[in-house]
């Protein structure tokens, strides 16, 4: 591989830090003198972008250097990454796209990952290891096992598997329970967990799966693990695209040959409620935001941030926009985005630290339009069946509860279901794009002549899907788009 002056890449390793172009920042910490406190499971992206580049900060700054992560992962696909990362002795290229420029940083907070294994001994027996003070996850939104009610699925098949089964567990709740009671048994306190999805009081769910998993086979366990353990919430913020061609291609032109690069936005935000059981690293130095309350952070982003990638990546997958960005560059587009936002959503969203919720929008409008990230409308609609009863609905239900508008939600939701459909309206096809896809698909097909089809979904939709409001505007969305497109369905919206 080359660089954009025709020399070979330098291949990442520790052995070629010093030799890598002089732009490039690189660990100034001795990485060998590391010594491990924290196990992450689900090593994608996001994490490697954020919370991974916070301890690499403070380590920067000659902090925490006993606070080194362990990469961990559940699924088999999760070996692809690994093999990938150990070759390159874990470390990271972080390439910034600023609208102004790009620059590059390579982090080394990560020393290890372990092997992927269907019984996740080696996870348990290194998150059994009181070194260990902290286990964090990414799993997406859609992996903590919850029912449309929100409460826990114990009927589920994986976690009936791992109560049954407990010493060899298939997911990632069980090898924690499973390491918790190894602790106990030894006379070790428990870790902290630590959830870093997008989910409105992610600390209080995750606790819910965990305690709950293993009251299924442990009750005394579970009482230990909920009076002893910590969940604190956490809000974790970053625009972080998927690895493509396009992206390798900009880290080999800065000189680096690197096979798990990662683009973000210049921007990052983590609030974490400061509520730990075994030491914590000082993340406040390195720019994190350590609160006793993390709720109206959350809220704030899942409602506007979040929510607002959904009004925006089902249309845009219909109308054939590759990106969020060309989203925001179209008028009509955009205008839909603003109206949605400001009489269905921010009416139910508060002021945070002097931020009112019209200025934090003006902020995520700006990320959006940022021309050099490149997001994917189909990685942001990707898990729907996740992220809509997570991130629209809950403003929704607030909405009808007080009598507002709720004509832009509905539509939002209209268009998730002409997304589903499977086509766009050239007539090209729509690859898969949901756990729950084949499904998905055939309610989509039969809502087109029958709405009510679609919003019978309970797991999704619970109650909503009975409200005569909702139902009625829904339906009448969902007529207009396949009767006459998008584009004009979004125009008589804007004309209300």
């Amino acid at each position: 591989m080359k660089d954009a002056q025709g020399h070979r890449a330098m291949k990442l390793s520790n052995a070629t830090l010093a030799d890598l172009p002089q732009a490039i920042v690189r660990p100034t910490y001795d990485r060998s003198a590391l010594t491990p406190g924290i196990v992450h499971i689900g090593l994608g992206n996001f994490h490697r972008a954020h919370q991974a580049w916070y301890l690499h900060r403070l380590m920067q700054q000659g902090q925490a250097h006993d606070w080194a992560i362990i990469g961990a992962g559940v699924r088999p696909g999760d070996a692809a990454m690994r093999d990938r990362l150990l070759a390159q002795d874990c470390l990271n290229t972080l390439i910034e796209l600023d609208p102004a420029g790009i620059s590059a940083e390579v982090t080394g907070a990560m020393i290890d990952f372990l092997p992927i294994e269907e019984d996740n001994a080696q996870l348990i027996a290194t998150m059994s290891d009181p070194a260990i003070r902290i286990v964090s996850l990414t799993v997406t939104e859609g992996g903590y096992y919850r029912r449309a009610d929100g409460g826990l699925d114990t009927g589920h098949a994986d976690l009936k598997h791992d109560a049954a089964h407990p010493a060899t567990p298939r997911t990632a709740f069980g090898a924690m329970v499973a390491a918790l009671r190894a602790r106990r048994t030894a006379g070790h306190p428990p870790f902290t967990a630590m959830c870093c999805d997008n989910l409105q009081g992610n600390g209080a769910i995750l606790r819910q799966t965990v305690v709950g998993l293993a009251r299924l086979s442990d009750p005394d366990l579970a009482d230990w693990i909920d009076t002893q353990g910590a969940f604190p919430d956490a809000m974790v913020d970053c625009i972080v695209p998927a690895t493509g061609d396009a992206e390798r291609s900009i880290v080999q032109d800065l000189g680096i040959d690197d096979a798990a690069p990662v683009t973000h936005e210049n921007f990052r935000q983590w609030v974490i409620e400061d509520h730990f059981c075994a030491g914590r690293p000082d993340w406040a130095a390195a720019g994190a935001t350590m609160t006793d309350n993390v709720h109206p952070y959350e809220s704030m982003k899942i409602r506007i941030l979040n929510a607002g990638h959904q009004v925006l990546a089902n249309v845009g997958e219909i109308i054939g926009h590759q990106t969020i960005a060309d989203c925001m560059d179209d008028p009509r587009i955009a205008a839909f985005f603003r109206k949605v936002q400001t009489t269905g959503i921010i009416p139910y969203v508060d002021a945070v630290d002097g931020m009112p919720a019209a200025q934090y929008l003006a902020l995520i409008e700006t990320r959006f339009a940022n021309p050099r990230i490149r997001d994917t409308t189909r990685r942001v609609a990707f898990d729907g069946s996740s992220r809509h009863p997570g991130f629209v609905l809950p403003t929704l239900r607030d909405a009808l509860a007080a009598g507002g508008d709720i004509q832009g939600l509905a539509l939002t939701e209209a268009l998730w279901a002409r997304m589903c459909a499977g086509t766009r309206e050239d007539g090209s096809q729509i690859a898969p794009n949901d756990p729950l896809w084949n499904s998905l698909v055939d309610a989509a097909q039969a809502a087109r002549h029958d709405p009510q089809v679609w919003l019978a979904q309970d797991g999704f939709y619970g109650e909503l899907g009975d409200n005569p409001l909702f139902a009625d505007a829904f339906g009448n969305w969902l007529n207009q788009l396949w009767a006459d497109g998008a584009a004009a369905t979004i125009d008589a919206y804007l004309s209300r």
